[in-house]
C-alpha cells in the first residue's frame, strides 16, 4: 500500500473514532457546549466545532444555544434497525402478553459486543414509572449484573463468556453482583440446570428479575426474555416460582414459534 493510500485510510478511520466519542460523550451526558465536550474528549475546541457542525448539517446533533444533543433522528434509526429484526417481531406480542399476566415490566434482550441490548420493553400495570428501567432501553449494560444477561451467559460456551470477562471485567453494581469469576462460573452451572436464571438486587438495589434466554434447535443463543420489579412486589412465591413459570413458558413459545418458521433458517438477528 502506497503511503498516500495509507495516509487516507488512518485519516478517515481517526475521523469516525472522533465522530463517534462525540456522539457516545452527548448519549451519556446530554447536552454539552463545545468547551466541554473538548476537555472531556481531550481535543481542541476548533475540532470538536467542526465535527458538530458537520453531525448538525447531517442532521445527527442539534444547537440549543451554546449546547448540543443528540438529534431525534437517531432515534427513528434505531427504531428502524430494530423494526426490521425478525426475533423482535416474533417476541414483540409475548412480551407484551407477559407484562400483561405478571403485572412487572418485561424485557427481551440481545447481546451485542459482550453487552446486553434491550430490545424492547413493555410495563405492566402493577409496577410504577421508574427513570432506571427507561435508562435500560437506550444504554447497553453489563450481563452479569441482570437475569436476561446471565441467562444468556449461561447458554454461551465457557471460551465465550472467557472471552467477554476479559473484555468487560465484572464491575459491581451493588453489594450483591457477583464480582468473582468462580461464582459467576457456579450460577451459571446451575442457571444451565434449571432453565432460567435470577437477578436478586444485583443490578439496583431494590429490585429483582427473572429471565431465560431463547435459542435456536442447535442451542446458539438468541437474546432473552425477563419480568422485573421492586422487591416490595416481586417477593415470596410470585419471585421464586409464579414469575419464573411465566418467564420460562414465554422463552419456550418464543422459541417454539422460531423452530416452526422456515423463514429462520436464515440469521434472525438480521433483517
Amino acid at each position: 500500500m502506497n503511503d498516500a493510500v495509507s495516509g487516507d485510510t488512518s485519516g478517515t478511520r481517526t475521523s469516525v473514532s472522533r465522530t463517534i466519542e462525540i456522539i457516545d460523550a452527548l448519549a451519556r451526558r446530554g447536552s454539552l457546549g463545545v468547551t466541554e465536550l473538548a476537555g472531556a474528549l481531550d481535543l481542541s475546541k476548533s475540532t470538536v466545532h467542526a465535527y458538530l457542525k458537520t453531525l448538525e448539517q447531517s442532521g445527527y446533533v442539534v444547537r440549543d444555544g451554546e449546547k448540543y444533543t443528540l438529534a431525534q433522528k437517531l432515534s427513528l434509526l434505531g427504531e428502524s434497525v430494530r423494526n426490521q429484526s425478525r426475533f423482535f417481531q416474533i417476541a414483540r406480542d409475548e412480551i407484551d402478553d407477559l407484562a400483561a399476566e405478571t403485572g412487572l415490566y418485561a424485557h427481551l434482550t440481545v447481546e451485542e459486543n459482550g453487552h446486553g441490548v434491550n430490545l424492547y420493553q413493555a410495563k405492566g400495570d402493577d409496577v410504577g414509572r421508574y427513570d432506571y428501567q427507561t435508562q435500560k432501553i437506550q444504554q447497553p449494560e453489563p450481563l452479569h449484573v441482570t437475569a436476561t444477561g446471565k441467562a444468556i451467559l449461561a447458554s454461551l460456551s465457557r471460551t465465550d463468556v472467557e472471552s467477554i470477562l476479559d473484555r468487560h471485567g465484572l464491575v459491581r453494581r451493588t453489594p450483591h453482583t457477583i464480582t468473582d469469576r468462580d461464582s459467576l462460573f457456579e450460577e451459571l452451572s446451575t442457571i444451565g440446570d434449571r432453565g432460567y436464571a435470577s437477578n436478586d438486587e444485583e443490578e439496583i438495589e431494590g429490585f429483582r428479575a427473572v429471565g431465560a434466554s431463547i435459542c435456536r434447535p442447535n442451542g446458539e443463543v438468541l437474546g432473552a426474555v425477563s419480568v422485573s420489579g421492586p422487591t416490595s412486589i416481586l417477593h415470596g412465591e410470585r419471585f421464586r416460582q409464579e414469575s419464573t413459570e411465566a418467564v420460562t413458558r414465554t422463552a419456550n413459545l418464543i422459541e417454539v414459534t422460531i423452530n416452526m418458521s422456515n423463514e429462520f433458517v436464515s440469521d434472525l438477528t438480521k433483517p
